[in-house]
């Protein structure tokens, strides 16, 4: 990476309809800036709903973390693309919930409690700082083995609470009922089929209409309640805090190593956001990408959201447009942070019926597992070695995850700990791609810096 600014050595460049510094009029760049909040819209909203329900939340309080999600990925796009001092890669990278927290945060909460879950994220937050500062360093003992296991351990370990959505809901009297997995089939249905058979914005936004479509058809099967919205106010100013902070030992470590994780996939998304304008991205803005990674997540742990990430789906909808123009992309910040102060939008939101959610999961979260399939098979010589490392760590990973009684004997802690699949999967491929013989990289020697295309 010493040559910053180094050309692809492509004609990506002559794609470009306007650079990262042009500025569109207008006209065209509020409805481009629209097009990116529809892209990433239902993943920033779905997100924070599935950990909601998983650990119990009301609805209020679901509607709440919902807006507080919305608010904090408008703040840290505007933040990622403008810059505050060093922390802002100056790039046009949208910002949002990010799905490798979720199985984690889940497990957190499940075990303390939604404080303790805001707790560890402010304070495991400064490990993506640290990586900030020290990238160049740190970066290859993550090489494509070992992101690509995690990323395909993020997917595995939340197919049962999508299959559970899409089934009604953990706990729900109409568990498993065939109007819950019509319903959930349908919205799954319309969202592979708009994605497959339709071009541009229809398929960027396929799972988003598929949703739409999954709540017009909830209405004549009264599975979908709107009355919090009636109740809900226009306007809402934040509060930092309002479920409390707790600090749990386990809690930080399972966040620190998310941490981790998600770093080395903003890492790919800010080469991929530069190299679509054909150069690699400059040592400042890797830096201040990351950086913004972590102190917006802190700010996400303070005002009752979720840490946030750079949001791939975004990455390619610059290099489909050819638009990589900053101001485009802080329109869509300036968007979610107008619909993040009106709660009857985040009500709307959380209203959500179950299976809606579960059939829009099935096909998000299985795109996450598919993508780390994807860097596994591209990037790494499938000899016995790393196809050793990828058998014991999934198998490891899965297993706490879906037997968790085996540890149940152990101190809580420990459960906590090592019932994290993402944690336990993602340690073993770190420690055995280091001591095992061979230096597990990948056909070409690649890093995971090169690995531009990723989940958000």
């Amino acid at each position: 990476m010493s040559a910053d600014t180094e050309s692809h050595g492509g004609g990506d460049a002559e794609l470009i309809a306007y650079d990262i510094d042009d500025e569109p009029p207008l006209q065209e760049a509020v409805p481009l800036g629209i097009q990116h909040l529809l892209a990433m819209f239902l993943s920033t909203v779905a997100l924070p709903l599935v950990i909601a329900g998983a650990i119990g939340l009301g609805p209020g309080e679901t509607a709440f973390v919902v807006q507080m999600a919305l608010l904090v990925a408008g703040i840290a796009t505007i933040v990622q693309v403008y810059s505050i001092g060093p922390v802002g890669a100056r790039l046009p990278i949208v910002m949002g919930t990010s799905a490798i927290f979720v199985a984690p945060l889940i497990d957190i909460g499940n075990a303390f409690g939604l404080a303790a879950i805001f707790g560890a994220v402010i304070v495991a937050a400064p490990i993506e700082i640290v990586i900030g500062y020290f990238y160049d360093d740190l970066r290859r003992f993550f090489p494509p083995l070992v992101t690509g296991v995690v990323v395909m351990l993020v997917g595995l370990t939340l197919i049962p609470t999508a299959i559970d959505y899409s089934a009604g809901g953990p706990g729900a009297e109409t568990y498993g009922n065939l109007e819950n997995l019509a319903l959930a089939g349908l919205v799954f249905a319309a969202a592979i089929g708009f994605n497959q058979y339709f071009d541009g914005l229809l398929s960027i936004s396929s799972v988003l209409i598929a949703v739409v479509l999954g709540y017009l058809v909830a209405i004549p099967l009264g599975l979908l309640d709107l009355s919090g919205v009636a109740e809900a106010g226009w306007v809402a100013v934040p509060m930092p805090l309002t479920f409390g902070v707790e600090f749990h030992p386990s809690a930080i470590l399972i966040a620190a190593f998310a941490y981790v994780v998600t770093a080395m996939e903003t890492i790919g998304d800010i080469e991929g956001t530069t190299g679509t304008v054909g150069r690699r991205a400059t040592s400042e803005e890797m830096r201040g990408g990351l950086l913004a990674d972590g102190f917006m997540s802190m700010f996400a742990g303070l005002f009752n959201a979720f840490p946030n990430t750079s949001f791939s789906q975004n990455v390619g909808l610059i290099g489909f447009t050819g638009v990589a123009s900053k101001l485009v992309v802080g329109i869509c910040g300036v968007f979610l942070v107008v619909l993040g102060l009106i709660p009857k939008v985040a009500e709307v939101v959380a209203a959500m019926p179950n299976p809606v959610l579960g059939g829009a999961a099935v096909v998000l979260f299985g795109m996450i597992f598919s993508i780390g399939l994807r860097i596994v098979a591209n990037r790494v010589d499938l000899n016995r070695r790393n196809l050793t490392i990828i058998a014991v760590s999934v198998v490891l990973g899965v297993g706490v995850e879906v037997r968790p009684d085996a540890i149940g004997q152990l101190p809580d802690d420990a459960q906590v700990l090592l019932g994290s699949g993402l944690l336990v999967g993602g340690v073993v491929a770190l420690v055995l791609n280091a001591i095992l013989p061979g230096d597990g990289r990948g056909r070409q020697g690649t890093t995971q810096v090169e690995e531009t295309e990723r989940s958000g």
